[in-house]
């Protein structure tokens, strides 16, 4: 039973070593006709690892033939099938300048961007690669008005643009949360620029209203009336934008509280100014 085993491991082995020697053999023939040929044998038999190896050896001897331009349009989807996006992106872009009357070129921009849209991560993480591919999917729909891929640009756009609000409205309520009023007010506001057609506008403005509350309610008296004032601007905002929302009657109340806290500061500054000899 053992020697079965040893036996069968062995096989194997011969089998991975014989299959290597042979790859390196093509690899170090100095053949670009044969680096070629199985270059394009191994992409189409998505072995892309491969074909990558051999399609990189290409690229000098063929540079400013007719077999140039399917090489690096081939090389550049080995990265991206090997999902090595960073360069996918690069290597699609490249392709796009290089060969800019190619009628591959579509596809190689549309691709440099969507290379981009791979790497966009999680909400919670940093979205530069987000914006990198909306800039390209913008890019692309300037450059290619009536193209059939337009759609689906628009639609990615729009996925991810959705990923990056949903980031900035979580920040902004973590403010909130850790008491950074004044840094939670302005993230609110910016969301509600950046994102002018944002589904949270309301909740937004009713956050708003409920932090500028708790901002001059903690602030130091000589602050509280200034303060006071925005939430009183925020709350009657809120109600002519949003009077029948479900938060209507809490940001009325809390107009009340506001508009009790401003008369009761101005009377102490009354009392106050009216006690002097």
């Amino acid at each position: 039973m053992k020697l079965t085993s040893l036996l069968s491991l062995l096989f194997v082995a011969f089998l991975a070593f014989g299959c290597k020697s042979e790859f390196e053999t093509i690899r170090t023939s100095g053949d670009a006709a044969l680096w070629l040929q199985k270059a394009n044998e191994y992409y189409d038999a998505e072995e892309y690892q491969r074909a990558q190896t051999l399609y990189e050896l290409t690229i000098a001897p063929y540079r400013g033939k007719a077999e140039a331009e399917q090489i690096a349009y081939r090389y550049a989807y080995t990265y991206y099938y090997t999902r090595q996006y960073v360069l996918a992106s690069y290597y699609f872009k490249n392709f796009a300048t290089t060969y800019g009357g190619s009628s591959l070129r579509e596809e190689a921009d549309f691709m440099a961007a969507y290379s981009n849209y791979e790497l966009s991560p999680v909400y919670r993480l940093d979205q530069s690669y987000s914006v990198k591919a909306i800039e390209g999917f913008e890019e692309f729909a300037n450059r290619y008005p009536n193209s059939e891929r337009i759609p689906e640009a628009n639609r990615l756009i729009d996925e991810m643009r959705a990923k990056m609000e949903k980031k900035d409205f979580e920040s902004a309520k973590l403010y909130v949360d850790l008491r950074r009023f004044e840094s939670a007010q302005q993230s609110f506001e910016n969301v509600l620029k950046d994102y002018p057609e944002t589904q949270r506008a309301e909740e937004i403005r009713y956050l708003m209203v409920k932090s500028q509350y708790q901002y001059a309610d903690l602030s130091y008296v000589t602050r509280k009336a200034e303060r006071f004032d925005k939430a009183v601007e925020l709350a009657e905002n809120f109600l002519d934008r949003h009077p029948t929302s479900e938060w209507a009657e809490e940001v009325q109340e809390t107009l009340k509280k506001t508009k009790k806290q401003l008369k009761d500061l101005e009377d102490v500054r009354y009392q106050s100014t009216g006690s002097r000899p």
